[in-house]
This record gives C-alpha cells, structure tokens and sequence, in this order.
C-alpha cells in the first residue's frame, strides 16, 4: 500500500491557496454570465430598414453599457428575434424569448402592428416589453407592462400640422393614408383629430393598401381639388412612392406635402430623391443637434457603421440604456421588478430628457423639431 506524501505547511498552504483560487474563478466565471434580454425586430423584408437602424442603436449603446461594467456586476446581452413584418413571426418571437431565452425584458417590436399581437403576451407573462418605435394610440394602453420611449403620433403630429398652418398659411388639404396598418391608421386618426382643432378643412381622404405601388388615381384627384398641402400617413417605401408619383403628376411647389413618423427616414429621400423636397415631418431628434452628448453619439455611430444615424436608431439608443438603468435600480432581476424599476426611471438622453408618465409614454414632449428636406437631406425648418 502506498501513502501519500505529507505535505509541509508551507507546500500546504500553497495547495490550498492554489484550490481557493480555482474557487474564486469559478465563482467569478459563473457571475460573468451575461444578463440577456430580448430585441424584437423587422431584420428582413421591406420594412428592415427601420430595424436594422433600431439595432444598430441597440448595440452601440450595448457596448457602452459594458464597457462601464455591464449590469448588476454583468455583462448586458440582446437575443435578436427577426419578425420579418409579420404578426404571427412576432408572436412566435415574443414566446420564444420569453418560454426558452427566459429574457426579464424585451425591446421592441419595429411596428405598431407587431406591438398589439405582441404586447398582450409580454403583458400576461409579466414581461415588460419596451417599444422604441412604436407611435401609434393605445399601444401603451395594452397592459401596465408595455412602455414606449417613442413620441407618439398623437404629440408629434399637432406639431407638424400648426407649424405648417402658421408657417405657410394651410387652410385646405387632401388626405392620403395606408388602410392596412395599425401605425397608418392611427396616424390618420391623429391627423385628422388635429386638423379639425386647427380649422383645417379637408377637401378629401383618399387610402391606399400596403403592397399598392401605383398612387396615380389617388394623387389625379386630389391634385384637381387644388390643396394647399398633403397629408399623408405611410411607412418609408410607400411614403416615398408617393412622393416620386406626386412629381411625375406636376404638382406645383406650393402644395406641401405632410408626413407623419413613418416618412421621418434617410431611406424616403434615398428612394424619392428630389421629389422629397418640400416634405414636412415632425421629429423627436434630428442629426443636427449640437449637444456634446448627441455630436458624441453621431461620431461613434458614424465610426462603428459608416453611416449617419436617423430617428429610429437615436430611440433605440436611448431605450437601451434606460433598460440598462432600470435593471441596475430593480430589486432583482424578474420582470416585476424591472418592470417597478422602469416606471423610476430617469435619463438624459440623446433626445432628451427621458422618463415615463404613469401611463408609460415618454414624460416630455416638448422637444418636437419640424424638419423640411430641402436640397436632398432634412434640415430644421426656419
């Protein structure tokens, strides 16, 4: 039989100090597992555009987050779930996410549309699910789990249409919305509700359907009705396609044509070109602030993609970081208490000041800017 050598006290201590430390790593290892929460969004179809912008801002300011130490002693990570633009691929998102990721939180999703399959099921579950795009009425009226960090319509839109009506006299218009969508619709309902508070008159709505590319019939009548501007409620491709139809018809100068959130993207003067000049929208955030923190933003976006970044991505931001915080300040890491967090939450962000109202909009909406686009790009009208 074969003893073991004893060990000297002193070649005791190293061994323990040696088994201690394996401890002490392994302990380190396992509290070094990421906190992951989950991010819905469009990341196929016609509609990526918006979500590949929301996640670029996500992930900018996911990277900040962790190089100051992540969360809780954690790194932060995000669970991407593609929706492609359907309501069913969201649903089934939100459940993944939330069944088999077990994420606390969830961002998004990219639409109107998405958030009212989607935000009922977070709700239930007990998920809060904060959107960062989503403008339509009722979204956060879903549930006491769903938040925006998107201004909606229903403040942005009054801005645009009483600048619009003092800056160039608008006492006649036409309006022309997509019938299809939960976002277009809504922002219709705005539109409207606001044009008759400013004594607007209009002269007549037309619609159009989510896959129409031709806005031809839509456009001859209303040009034949003389208005003094067009009001219209679309995403970006439809947007710009009726802005390109709208030129093709020769619609004078004069005739402003209006947009509501969707219209607010680089992708619409990419698509529309010149005939987006004149466009009006109304903005939370524009590129040309000169605040030290939002020239920050623009600069460290520009080195990371190479390109500016719009409306969308400036939300996202803001909303990743304010998820951030409200998981620092929760109790624990569940969705009742970084939902409870979040209703606390307070940050200056990129576009401003950002807490939530007890309804779980965003608190301040006193920095609506309206951009015209004037020579290919928005800028802050004079």
């Amino acid at each position: 039989m074969t003893h073991a050598p004893k060990l000297s006290p002193s070649r005791r201590s190293v061994f323990l100090c040696a088994l201690l430390g394996f401890a002490v790593l392994a302990r380190g290892a396992e509290a070094a597992d990421p906190i992951t929460i989950g991010a819905i969004e469009i990341l196929s179809g016609p509609n990526a555009k918006y979500g590949f912008s929301i996640k670029n801002g996500f992930d900018l300011a996911l990277e900040e987050v962790n190089r100051a130490g992540g969360v809780r002693g954690r790194p932060l990570a995000i669970a991407y779930e593609d929706t492609g633009g359907s309501k069913e691929q969201a649903i089934n998102a939100a459940r993944q996410l939330i069944a088999r990721t077990k994420a606390p939180l969830l961002l998004g999703p990219t639409l109107s549309t998405e958030m009212f399959a989607v935000g009922p099921i977070a709700n239930e579950r007990k998920v809060p699910i904060i959107g960062t795009s989503t403008t339509a009425n009722g979204v956060t009226a879903i549930g006491p789990y769903v938040f925006r960090t998107s201004l909606p319509e229903a403040d942005v839109v009054p801005v645009t249409l009483r600048t619009a009506q003092a800056k160039f006299g608008v006492k006649k218009v036409a309006v022309l919305y997509g019938r299809d969508d939960a976002f277009t619709k809504s922002g219709y309902d705005v539109m409207k509700a606001a044009l008759e508070k400013l004594g607007v008159e209009t002269l007549a709505t037309e619609t159009f359907g989510a896959k129409d590319t031709d806005f031809s019939a839509q456009l001859t009548k209303i040009k034949s009705l003389d208005p003094d501007a067009v009001v219209m409620s679309a995403l970006a491709d439809a947007g710009a396609g009726i802005l390109l139809a709208k030129e093709a018809q020769g619609f004078a100068p004069k005739v402003r044509f209006i947009g509501g959130n969707g219209l607010n993207s680089p992708k619409v003067l990419e698509i529309a070109g010149a005939a987006a000049d004149g466009l009006l929208v109304g903005s939370p955030w524009f590129i040309g602030k000169t605040d030290a923190a939002n020239q920050k933003f623009i600069a460290d976006y520009k080195a990371k993609y190479g390109g500016e970044p719009d409306q969308f991505a400036a939300q996202a931001y803001d909303a990743l970081h304010v998820a951030a915080s409200a998981i620092n300040a929760a109790k624990d890491v569940t969705g009742e208490a970084i939902r409870d967090a979040l209703t606390k939450t307070k940050i200056v962000g990129v576009t401003g000041p950002l807490s939530f109202t007890p309804d779980r909009d965003p608190a301040d909406s006193s920095g609506v800017l309206v951009l015209e686009v004037e020579h290919g790009a928005f800028k802050i009208l004079d």
